[in-house]
């Protein structure tokens, strides 16, 4: 029997408790942030958002103050002047939280979760399966012998037969994704790694309307943790692509909900005239964010150590699931399933004993935030600290362990009301009429929407604007 790893609890580092939030002030100083810009930060809108017996309100906020922040303080280095007011609105970081649901292209509601994801009774428990992916299904059904065409009832039948690990290490074996639900187990995993590389300058910014306005980001990642992170480093400016191989298939709702501000392109990294132009654009980036498993890019030369000795002086910024030491490092994973696996599903379960959820993919969107806060202090520090590249790493079970174990549940303030349409507008796109959430991150004069709408995925041609 293979068991997640347990890690001793530690004492998370100190926050600084002179703050009006002391959420904010742990994710703001585990950046790397000056304590003293935290006063610029404020709250407003409805307390009553994102319930649930976890403190999820409190991450939400934190992480979007906490990426706000890094903006305002990015756009004051450049621009010269005080670093802007960061007023967070809850409402609207509630809307964001849960961008995917609010989503509608000419009016339909985009698919979130297919038939075969979900959590199904075992033989001895529950056990969480993603088989949103055609791959992902078509192996979920190959490990339990099933055929291509098995409908939910014939899946929980199966599951049935069988203990939940017995279920989740013949998954993992054949590439699948399924994790037997978990009691909550302290863990000491960082919210987020950083670590300074080399020497290298990093050519200077000038003034400019938007603090990542004329840098580069290649972005190597999928879902919504990684692609939201982006979507935020696009609002604030930075030239945003979107690399993907041609062999991998996307689902283009998705897609549609992350990939406001950038652009997209496929690129299959095994050819050598697609390695050529994925070269070229790698020696004019500024910031690199992946969003593959451990090691899943590494054979194609794209480790970090590797992008940082090629092009010094980049910001590297890596997301996995369960984190980057212990026999489940190298494991596939998504928000779904490390809610499962952490014991959060344990903790939100309802009367019936039904493992619950969090009231939004909020390892996703929160991670999403910080990624993109690391990359705007990293680009200020290069600038203000120390020169050379940055190396930042990041997992959602780091971020689950910090919900669980290091927010502070705050209690709700006042019953204002909470109507997501405040921050919900629309646009038009090539796919058609989009009703979608506005960003919840900004700064006193900051920008409010993105640019653009998401174009075509992989439509784009792989140049830098």
């Amino acid at each position: 029997m293979t068991e997640r790893p347990i890690i001793p609890a530690g004492d998370p580092a100190p926050a600084d408790r002179t703050s009006a939030d002391p959420a904010t002030a742990y994710a703001w100083g585990a950046l790397g942030g000056p304590a003293a810009l935290l006063e610029r930060v404020s709250f407003h809108g409805p307390d009553a958002v994102l319930p649930a017996r976890l403190p999820v309100r409190q991450l939400a906020r934190a992480t979007v103050a906490a990426c706000s922040l890094a903006a305002a303080e990015l756009s004051a280095l450049r621009n010269g002047g005080d670093v802007p007011a960061v007023p967070i609105d809850q409402g609207a970081v509630a809307t964001a939280f849960v961008s995917e649901r609010h989503l509608r292209i000419d009016g339909r509601a985009p698919v979130t979760f297919a038939p075969l994801s979900g959590f199904w009774q075992t033989a001895d428990g529950w056990v969480r399966t993603h088989a949103n992916y055609p791959h992902h299904r078509a192996r979920l059904l190959d490990a339990l012998g099933l055929p291509a065409d098995t409908e939910p009832d014939r899946l929980a039948r199966t599951l049935r037969e069988h203990p939940a690990e017995w279920i989740q290490e013949r998954a993992y074996a054949a590439g699948a994704l399924a994790v037997a639900v978990a009691p909550p187990r302290p863990t000491a995993l960082p919210l987020v790694e950083t670590r300074t590389v080399g020497e290298a300058a990093v050519r200077p910014l000038d003034r400019a309307p938007l603090p990542a306005a004329g840098l580069r980001v290649l972005d190597l990642t999928r879902v919504i943790a990684g692609p939201v992170a982006t979507r935020t480093l696009a609002l604030f400016g930075a030239d945003v692509l979107r690399v993907d191989s041609p062999r991998l298939p996307e689902a283009e709702d998705a897609h549609v909900d992350t990939g406001f501000g950038k652009r997209s392109t496929r690129l299959d990294l095994a050819e050598a005239a697609d390695r050529a132009v994925f070269e070229e654009l790698l020696a004019g980036a500024d910031a690199v964010v992946t969003g593959y498993r451990p090691g899943a890019l590494d054979a194609h030369g794209l480790a970090a150590e590797e992008l940082l000795e090629r092009r010094p002086g980049l910001v590297v910024a890596q997301l996995d699931a369960w984190g980057r030491t212990g026999p489940w490092a190298g494991r596939r994973g998504f928000d779904s399933l490390v809610q499962a696996g952490v014991g959060i599903a344990v903790t939100e379960a309802g009367a019936d004993g039904r493992p619950g959820v969090l009231p939004a993919q909020a390892l996703d969107h929160g991670t999403g935030y910080l990624i993109a806060a690391g990359v705007l202090r990293a680009l200020t520090d290069q600038r203000t600290g120390r020169p050379g590249g940055r190396h930042l790493r990041y997992s959602l079970a780091g971020t689950a362990s910090w919900l669980q174990y290091g927010v502070e549940p705050l209690p709700p303030l006042d019953d204002e009301p909470y109507d997501p349409a405040t921050w919900v507008v629309g646009t038009d796109s090539p796919y058609g009429r989009l009703r979608h959430a506005l960003p919840p991150v900004g700064y006193q004069g900051g920008p409010a929407d993105w640019t653009r709408p998401p174009g075509r995925w992989g439509t784009d041609a792989p140049v830098w604007r």
